[in-house]
């Protein structure tokens, strides 16, 4: 897997991919969005094509991580683990010495791969994301770098 830069045109192919992935994706205004601000997006693609991708904004020494996915059809394969990697190496690279992040409670899948990469529980938002149900927990997580 190659990691590039984003660039405007790939934000509606951002949302479409994630549509598929989550039930709660980001709209490709809120790419553009993301990427008019300034955040940082690590676009991973095999033979041209967008297989796996994250958003990161960094402040200081401190980085944060927005959103991170995986095609529908390239899902179970280790990209988003070695996503994730290569980009706490390349903010590591840029002097960040702590990457953050928020995860759904319910999304254990998420949690098991940022455990495996090194994360830890640092506390919990109640009630913070609208769901299906009513309201869930956001469980935070960070990994010094």
């Amino acid at each position: 897997m190659n990691i590039r830069d984003a660039r405007p045109e790939d934000c509606p192919q951002l949302a479409r991919l994630e549509a598929e992935v989550t039930s709660h994706p980001w709209s490709a205004a809120q790419y553009a969005g993301s990427l008019s601000a300034g955040h940082r997006f690590w676009i991973g693609e095999e033979q041209g094509e967008i297989v796996a991708w994250a958003v990161t904004l960094s402040v200081l020494d401190e980085a944060e991580l927005l959103n991170i996915a995986t095609a529908a059809n390239r899902q179970g394969r280790g990209l988003a683990r070695a996503l994730l990697d290569a980009l706490c190496t390349g903010l590591a690279a840029q002097g960040c010495h702590l990457l953050r992040l928020e995860v759904r409670d319910s999304n254990s899948r998420a949690r098991r791969l940022y455990t495996g990469a090194g994360f830890t529980e640092s506390g919990v938002r109640k009630h913070y994301y609208r769901s299906a149900g009513g309201r869930e927990h956001a469980v935070l997580m960070e990994k010094p770098l």
